[in-house]
């Protein structure tokens, strides 16, 4: 891709409803039958824990085709601290561009514009063999352990990345998920019928 051909900017409120389908093209099938992400991103927007400085979409020829966004919360460290963290997402580019570079381009704007306002670690659910291209790691090699996730199950999908350099050096302890991501299925279903219909369909590689 020519990075020169889109333009990534904050989210405005004129924005949400084209990011929302967005969202839910993106989503749609990949993780479970139909999707509920659209319908997260709608809640976040007003949970507390929103960061609305980190809150962004991608341009290009005019059509919104990414977004990113960011939320605060915290590692219950081992010794009784609290360490702030960012989480992120939902994160998505329109199926059509994926596979191109603007997922990367969006994700690595996102992210210095994070390390500049001063925070300290993103950790995230995604796939290391995305994510380790703009710096993530496992995020037990952090020693952070993921929320109700027993000893002996696979944490692969957890990922951490410092913003500042050895921000998590002497932490050990558990990531808490912002309660803003738990929607129950029955408001996804009424959110959804303000959308065009689409097929609902099990998939093989769908985790839910």
């Amino acid at each position: 891709m020519n990075k020169n051909d889109c333009v990534i900017r904050s989210e405005k409120k004129d924005d949400y409803r084209e990011v929302e389908s967005l969202v839910r093209e993106a989503f749609w099938n990949v993780y479970r039958p139909g999707c509920s992400e659209h319908y997260v991103i709608h809640v976040l927007r007003n949970d507390p824990a929103f960061v609305k400085e980190l809150d962004f979409v991608m341009e290009r020829d005019g059509r919104l085709i990414g977004q990113n966004m960011f939320m605060n919360t915290v590692i219950d460290a081992d010794d009784g601290r609290k360490i702030p963290v960012l989480t992120m997402g939902p994160i998505c580019i329109a199926p059509e561009y994926k596979r191109r570079g603007y997922g990367k381009t969006l994700l690595d704007f996102s992210l210095e514009k994070a390390t500049a306002l001063g925070f300290g670690a993103v950790l995230f659910e995604g796939n290391i063999g995305f994510y380790g291209k703009s710096g993530f790691d496992y995020a037990r090699n952090f020693n952070i352990r993921y929320h109700d996730l027993p000893e002996d199950a696979d944490d692969s999908f957890f990922l951490c990345k410092e913003l500042i350099p050895g921000y998590l050096n002497g932490v050990s302890g558990v990531y808490r998920t912002p309660q803003g991501y738990y929607v129950k299925d029955s408001d996804v279903e009424e959110f959804d019928k303000g959308f065009p219909a689409r097929k609902k369909l099990k998939l093989p590689g769908q985790i839910f």
